[in-house]
């Protein structure tokens, strides 16, 4: 069975596209990127205020789906610059803990909004 996941704790999708998808026990996360759900605007910053926004919308939605941090297996980073790449660690490291989830991290163009940087994540679902 396939389940929508949204939540109004993170931003909503700027396109055709649902927050997260639960499909049996996984649970797969659109990307999340650095806009404070409250008001719908880029935070202000640099990479880690950003990183910060964007970790916080991610961990609103595995909640919502019935994951955690603790639960994610996989994730796929993107960054405009990978310059950021040490300061964006810092903060992702901050949000996941040893088994660390397997992780792509890759520089791209460019990130919806100009902004620094996105996550997404797969997750086993609690039961």
């Amino acid at each position: 069975m396939i389940k929508k996941i949204h939540t109004d704790k993170a931003p909503a999708a700027i396109g055709p596209y649902s927050q997260a998808i639960a499909a049996g026990d996984m649970l797969y996360t659109s990307g999340q990127i650095p806009v404070d759900p409250a008001t719908g605007d880029v935070v202000a910053g640099g990479i880690k205020e950003q990183a910060e926004q964007v970790l916080k919308n991610l961990g609103e939605v595995l909640k919502e789906g019935g994951a955690s941090f603790g639960s994610v297996v996989k994730t796929t980073c993107f960054l405009a610059d990978m310059g950021d790449f040490a300061a964006f660690n810092e903060v992702y490291g901050k949000y996941f803990s040893e088994p660390f989830p397997a992780r792509s991290c890759v520089a791209v163009k460019a990130l919806p909004k100009g902004v620094a940087c996105e996550v997404e994540a797969v997750a086993v679902i609690s039961q």
